[in-house]
């Protein structure tokens, strides 16, 4: 009897989402491109509605530390999809169409690792880690574990009305009817319905061109936003409400098949909410980071801290937060931890598992969180995250231009850039990074300083050089 409750105990001890090898969940990730952290109601937008993503949280937990991995699109992808660092990948920056620069063959991705060990995968929407799309010349989805594809290579063109640029599993498929984020949840949800093995779990990586511009949206959603002083603030406000929209339609699919309680879903933002001004009026983006310094391209809070929900029902309490910080780069060692499947052990990876944290426990990290992004457009350019410790870094790139849009020529003024002023804040006291405490705490500086020094040197020294490699 004792060796019969001591076996109890130890089962009883085991994490909540151990399962059989032959019951192991599903996954649905869902990506936004430049949703703000106040873009939502259920992060305090007072404004925009989104009952789909609201009763999301009440139904799951809200992240309120959650992180992209970079503070822009291309970058922030290949972190979420490699578990790496975006600049240790070669992933510097956006990818203008025909741009050398790609997510290698080289990489390892969590499609691949999950599709390898038996799941069917799936990529709908938004794709952006490549140049050149669609093409012999670069990896494509397909290439890079996903078994269906139905994807465009940046933005929904010409806009989110009516695109024309979507491709399904290599052919061009030609003017689709309707808004970009229905016509990604029709492609997700009849997928699921029809295109996937149902004998096997599966993987969906769902990512929307909303609420990116050039915006539009359906009349009868800016009509809700009659109050709004500007046009283009109802059409950003309907924009977000349409991606909501086209998130419940996402949720009661699952609800239909009965898959709802056997999948991991998680919500989130590839970035912060588009910086203002940088498009012409009709288009110009009203995402709001919250109380956050900063937006999209900053490496302060306002760029990289998102709209994070995660729902997994029997294993996270309905209606819960975490403030524990998680990010995009922590997906992979997520997913191949509840999928039973073996992260990979012959290249640095960056992110953890933030598994333990559905629970309330905190994140098992063996580095601080970390962040590059040459091409900032403040003066911080390199970041790290200890406890409520943040420090950043300006950098010294040199004589060689590396403005615009990236270059070839640019990656070794890049790999050699030096960091310069730092500047450190206690995101406990001051979410705003309002107060520079670097002269105050030399001895926080320091500590920190030594750590970011190190994981800057070892990321560039990895980081490829794309103008040998384009040779």
């Amino acid at each position: 009897m004792r060796t019969l409750l001591l076996g109890l105990s130890l089962l009883l001890a085991l994490p909540t989402w151990a399962a059989a090898e032959t019951d192991r969940p599903n996954f649905l990730v869902i990506l936004c491109d430049d949703l703000g952290y106040g873009d939502l109601a259920c992060y305090g937008n007072p404004t925009i509605k989104t009952p789909s993503l609201d009763a999301l949280a009440k139904q799951g937990m809200r992240l309120t530390s959650c992180y992209a991995s970079a503070p822009v699109c291309s970058s922030s992808r290949a972190g979420l999809m490699t578990g790496r660092t975006p600049s240790r990948v070669g992933v510097y920056d956006w990818i203008p169409a025909g741009n050398v620069m790609h997510l290698r063959r080289s990489e390892t991705t969590v499609a691949s690792l999950l599709h390898d060990a038996g799941y069917d995968t799936c990529h709908v929407g938004k794709w952006h880690l490549n140049g050149k799309f669609n093409s012999d010349e670069q990896p494509q989805p397909g290439d890079q574990g996903f078994a269906h594809w139905f994807s465009t290579q940046n933005n929904a063109a010409p806009t989110h009305a009516n695109p024309t640029n979507f491709v399904r599993n290599g052919e061009p498929v030609g003017k689709q009817e309707g808004y970009s984020c229905q016509v990604v949840a029709d492609e997700a949800i009849d997928w699921l319905k029809s295109g996937r093995d149902a004998d096997k779990p599966f993987f969906a990586f769902v990512c929307f061109h909303e609420p990116h511009e050039p915006i539009a949206s359906p009349e009868e959603l800016v009509a809700h936003y009659g109050g709004a002083k500007k046009k283009g603030e109802a059409l950003y406000y309907a924009n977000v409400e349409n991606m909501d929209s086209a998130v419940g339609r996402l949720m009661g699919a699952l609800d239909q098949m009965k898959l709802a309680e056997s999948t991991f879903v998680y919500f989130t933002s590839d970035n912060g909410p588009e910086t203002l001004d940088r498009y012409r009026s009709a288009w110009r983006s009203h995402g709001s980071p919250g109380p956050l310094r900063g937006m999209k391209l900053h490496i302060y809070e306002g760029g990289i801290r998102v709209p994070g929900i995660v729902r997994y029902p029997g294993h996270i309490k309905p209606g819960s937060e975490s403030d524990e910080p998680i990010c995009g780069l922590d997906i992979l060692p997520t997913l191949c931890e509840l999928a039973s499947v073996a992260a990979p052990t012959n290249r640095a990876l960056d992110g953890a598992s933030f598994a333990k944290s559905l629970q309330g426990e905190k994140v098992d990290r063996p580095a601080p969180l970390f962040w590059h992004y040459y091409n900032a457009i403040s003066p911080a350019k390199v970041a790290i995250r200890d406890g409520d410790w943040k420090l950043v870094a300006h950098l010294a790139i040199g004589e060689k231009k590396v403005g615009g849009n990236f270059r070839p020529e640019m990656s070794q003024a890049i790999k050699q850039a030096k960091l310069t002023t730092l500047e450190l804040y206690n995101l406990a006291d001051d979410l705003a990074e309002s107060n520079d405490l670097a002269a105050d705490k030399p001895e926080v500086v320091a500590r920190l300083a030594k750590q970011l020094q190190a994981k800057y040197d070892v990321v560039l020294a990895e980081a490829p050089d794309w103008e040998v490699i384009k040779k």
